[in-house]
């Protein structure tokens, strides 16, 4: 943290209450897909609890981001209203670690799309290994656990992975970013193409 800025502070606490909302809302939105396709219903969006993660990972690069953004998204999803009570804090915990231990697993070095959408996978896989025991998927039969692991994986690189980088680079492009390391690193791909085009 002793790299930490406080502007570095304040974007990830802003993304973290942000995504914290549009957490409780899709929990709704999970809700009525439960009940047109059951236990699969929550993991075709699953991904999109481990967006926060992978945003401010990308936009601060910075080793913590993914665990702590995560973490504080849950304890604030709690405090505004989710039911679930401070066991999903934990929940928002091992979601973030998953994260987290693939950007660690690269050094914290590269940001690239592959990166991005391993780290929703990992999140994805933590998150099941949790909620294997936590929700009692042993109850269900072999087959829909296998499905709703692979889906709960497609959705943490999809929706987690590519949204999350489509959503950051749609950020960086207003400028906002700019004194970021996303805005810095756009700013010299910007340039290097400028360049190649004039040679």
């Amino acid at each position: 943290m002793s790299t930490w800025k406080l502007r570095d502070i304040i974007v990830l606490s802003s993304l973290s209450v942000v995504f914290a909302v549009v957490y409780l809302i899709f929990l709704q939105i999970g809700n009525v897909l439960v009940g047109f396709m059951g236990p699969m219903g929550y993991e075709v969006i699953f991904g999109i609890w481990f967006i926060v993660s992978i945003i401010s990972a990308y936009i601060l690069r910075k080793p913590g981001a993914a665990l702590l953004s995560e973490t504080i998204a849950g304890t604030i999803e709690v405090l505004i209203g989710n039911v679930t009570g401070p066991i999903l804090i934990l929940s928002a915990f091992i979601q973030g670690l998953g994260a987290e231990a693939v950007f660690a697993a690269v050094r914290y070095r590269y940001y690239n799309t592959a990166v991005l959408m391993g780290a929703g996978v990992g999140a994805a896989v933590f998150s099941f290994g949790w909620g294997f025991f936590q929700s009692g998927f042993a109850a269900l039969s072999t087959g829909l656990v296998i499905s709703m692991f692979i889906v709960r994986v497609i959705s943490g690189a999809v929706i987690a992975g590519l949204l999350g980088k489509w959503i950051s680079d749609a950020l960086a492009r207003t400028g906002v970013l700019r004194s970021f390391p996303i805005g810095k690193a756009a700013a010299q791909s910007a340039n290097q193409q400028r360049t190649s085009v004039k040679q």
